[in-house]
């Protein structure tokens, strides 16, 4: 029995490409330097699946920023801005799209599906010309069988490439992206037939984009592809790969009858339908690439669960076409177990991090194939059972007052308006108040004495001294530049959704769990293992000493409750709304709590919202309901003078305004300089939105710093669709990546900008 891969994660068991990628593009270290660790984990990652007894390993999964750039690289699809002549693509030209230089900006990052992933998004338009300009993939194919490794090389397939793409600057929205197909398919058969010589038996297209709800012409563009490539692939096994949902029925027919192509690749974890489309039909000879390990959490396999389900598909398809997979690419999922030598030992047992899945994958292949591992089989059941019965994992008393949630609507009395008024009497807040998003860089002295507290090398009352310090320099500098609604920093967390997660019951915590956010970053997840409360007030304490440095308002700073759920791994024994529910509750005492304490501005973050909307139509009402609804819960209980405001990131926001709407917050800020103010469409198009809003006038994921003509400039645009008096100012996020060399000038220059604008605004009057 063979046993597949779909992709694995690229920043190595201990962050070492994230380490190498900053010190190169810090001046540090050589782009030698950054491709010999590059290297290094390519052959680690192949070496493991090799000993795992992996058959089919892929390639080309390795990046060192994000695949679909590597595909846009490959293409020669680079904007006009970065200067690229021809040629090869380098690092400069390739880092430069990634995240800007000193005279552009960088491409548009946007949400990879609906996981934490992000991507790069191509900008194309009837005017680019393609050419083959990054030989990555066969680069890559080559080196892996220098190794004696023969691997299947991975490619984003060319529709789904397109569909994911979005018109450049300048091209009219409407413009077909697909009508690019014909343009690329030449580049993608070069790249087909230098892996052919290279003597690649295998190829995988990853198709994501079939599970969507698609239109019938951008489905037949999927027969219109691969009946273009159809002889350039003969001689070649071709894997098409889907995974995140179930692929729709009419998907399904496409994807079955499609040319040249032997093989299909389905999640079975999240698209459990799909099995019923197999059982109905599937076509005779050809592979299915079962998906039955999950790529996108870290709980154990039910490994008896998983072969049932695959004794099930043998009957179908036969044993010598039956390939057992992870459901999506291991990226989703943190690296290695092993690794986590502090984590609770009874907990551990019902986990698998990405190296553990590798080995359930040929566990599986192998219990097929009547070679099953009785003791490895044996340690799953008791880890199972040992879960279904820990008292740790259910909380009575926390599952009723979650329960007792559902009948009711839980909307503050008053409406938008006029609590804003109300709000208004209280502040006293010039027009185009100016704020930040909340957290202030943090430095190398700050992660010291953070990480030197939790070894117990520092006493807390020095540690207490050491933040009050930094939120005393961050509130003097706010003042300095004039800010009207503070915030104190946050220098005392290490990651908005971790800091929470570990002062919740039902979180635990790895010491190496990290996943890839996008480029260098990574974020940790917290794990989601059992009923959560809150034991004990989380924030009370750094808010109330902030707000009584200053007498400007002082934002409490919380995470909300889908955005905690959307950015841990979440249990996965009872549905996600019903933890969405008990987090929204440990959240609602905290606002609370806030609220006594003479807070009256609390941003409740919900960057994530839009993220956890499910791929499928039919789905997001549902989704979108309990995830307002839990937002709702969190402040409802609060005054008509305390101001709830809410953040969100990248994200599509014109499919869910409504939603946002109905959140009723008072006041929104939203990431929106890389977008291009996409978001300010909404309202060009009649969206009538009352409460406060702050589009984001300047990009933090980027060193660059915008002059005050700049910022105000954007506000004009923003000015154009929206009133003035519900207008706020305020960069794209947080600051915490940021040096305090590129923070001070920006935020003078916002601050600048706004208070010009006030002088216009109020000589126009």
């Amino acid at each position: 029995m063979a046993s597949h891969i779909v992709g694995y994660p690229r920043m190595g068991p201990k962050r070492e490409l994230k380490f190498a990628l900053e010190s190169f593009w810090d001046g540090k270290s050589s782009a030698e330097d950054l491709q010999k660790v590059a290297a290094d984990l390519r052959e680690s990652i192949w070496k493991q699946m090799t000993d795992a007894g992996i058959k089919y390993i892929p390639s080309n999964t390795f990046s060192y920023y994000d695949q679909m750039l590597d595909t846009t690289a490959m293409l020669g699809a680079v904007p006009p801005r970065y200067g690229w002549n021809g040629g090869e693509i380098g690092f400069d030209v390739y880092f430069s799209m990634a995240r800007g230089n000193a005279s552009v900006p960088a491409m548009e990052m946007t949400k990879w599906f609906d996981t934490n992933y992000h991507f790069i998004v191509p900008e194309l338009g009837p005017d680019v010309n393609f050419s083959y300009a990054s030989h990555k993939a066969v680069t890559e194919y080559k080196e892996a069988k220098a190794l004696g490794v023969d691997t299947i090389p991975v490619l984003i397939g060319p529709v789904s490439y397109l569909l994911l793409s979005k018109p450049a600057k300048g091209v009219e929205k409407t413009f077909s992206l697909l009508s690019l197909l014909g343009k690329i398919l030449p580049i993608y058969k070069e790249v087909i037939s230098e892996l052919k010589e290279a003597g690649a038996s295998w190829i995988q297209f990853d198709e994501p984009t079939l599970v969507m709800d698609l239109e019938s012409h951008k489905l037949e563009a999927f027969t219109e592809a691969y009946s273009e490539l159809e002889s350039t692939v003969s001689g070649l096994n071709v894997l098409i790969e889907t995974y995140f949902a179930d692929i729709p029925a009419k998907q399904y027919k496409t994807l079955t009858s499609l040319k040249g192509v032997t093989a299909l690749g389905f999640d079975l974890v999240r698209g459990t339908k799909t099995l019923d489309l197999i059982k109905g039909e599937f076509p005779k000879g050809k592979y299915v690439f079962a998906g039955v390990v999950d790529g996108r959490n870290i709980w154990a396999n039910d490994l008896a669960a998983s072969l049932s389900t695959l004794e099930a598909l043998e009957g179908i398809v036969g044993k010598d076409k039956l390939v057992v997979s992870t459901s999506c690419s291991l990226l989703h999922t943190a690296v290695d177990l092993a690794n986590e030598t502090k984590l609770d030992k009874e907990i551990k047992s019902w986990l698998a991090f990405a190296a553990q899945k590798v080995v359930e994958v040929n566990a599986l292949a192998k219990a097929l194939a009547g070679e099953k591992d009785e003791e490895f089989f044996s340690a799953n059941v008791a880890a199972h059972t040992s879960r279904k019965s820990s008292p740790r994992v259910n909380n009575e008393a926390v599952q009723k007052a979650a329960a007792a949630l559902k009948g009711s609507d839980h909307r503050r009395v008053t409406n938008v308006s006029a609590r804003l008024d109300a709000q208004q009497k209280k502040l006293n807040l010039p027009i185009l108040p100016t704020t930040t998003i909340g957290s202030f860089p943090q430095t190398m002295e700050l992660r010291k004495v953070r990480r030197e507290y939790k070894a117990k090398k520092v006493s807390e009352v020095d540690y207490v001294e050491a933040i009050k310090k930094e939120i005393s320099k961050v509130v003097k500098l706010q003042e300095e530049f004039d800010i009207d609604v503070l915030v104190h920093g946050e220098p005392e967390r290490n990651d908005m959704v971790e800091y929470f997660g570990e002062q919740l019951s039902g979180f635990v915590f790895s010491a190496n769990g990290w996943v890839q956010s996008y480029g260098s970053r990574c974020v940790k997840p917290p794990i989601i293992y059992g009923d959560v409360s809150r034991p004990k007030s989380m924030t009370v304490f750094w808010s109330a000493l902030a707000q009584s440095m200053t007498s400007r308002p002082m934002k409490g700073m919380l995470t909300g409750p889908v955005t905690i759920l959307n950015w841990s791994f979440v249990r996965n024994d009872q549905p996600r709304f019903e933890t969405c529910y008990q987090i929204a509750l440990a959240i609602k005492d905290e606002v609370e709590d806030l609220e006594k304490n003479g807070i009256t501005v609390i941003q409740i973050d919900e960057a994530a919202l839009r993220e956890g909307l499910p791929l499928r139509k039919s789905e997001q009402a549902f989704y979108l309901d309990w995830a307002v609804h839990s937002f709702r819960i969190t402040n409802c209980g609060v005054k008509d003078t305390t101001q709830i405001h809410t953040h969100m990131c990248y994200s599509n926001f014109n499919d869910i305004i409504h939603s946002i709407i109905d959140m009723d917050a008072d006041v929104i800020t939203i990431e929106n300089s890389r977008s291009d103010e996409k978001l300010l469409s909404v309202f060009r198009e009649g969206v009538k939105y009352g409460a406060g809003i702050g589009p984001g006038v300047y990009d933090i994921h980027s060193p660059r710093i915008p002059s005050t003509e700049e910022i105000a400039d954007r506000i004009n645009k923003m000015l154009a669709v929206l009133e003035t008096n519900i207008l706020w100012v305020n960069p794209d996020c947080g600051l915490k990546t940021r040096k305090y060399s590129e923070v001070k000038p920006a935020l003078k220059n916002m601050v600048d900008a706004a208070k010009l604008l006030r002088t216009q605004l109020a000589s126009a009057k």
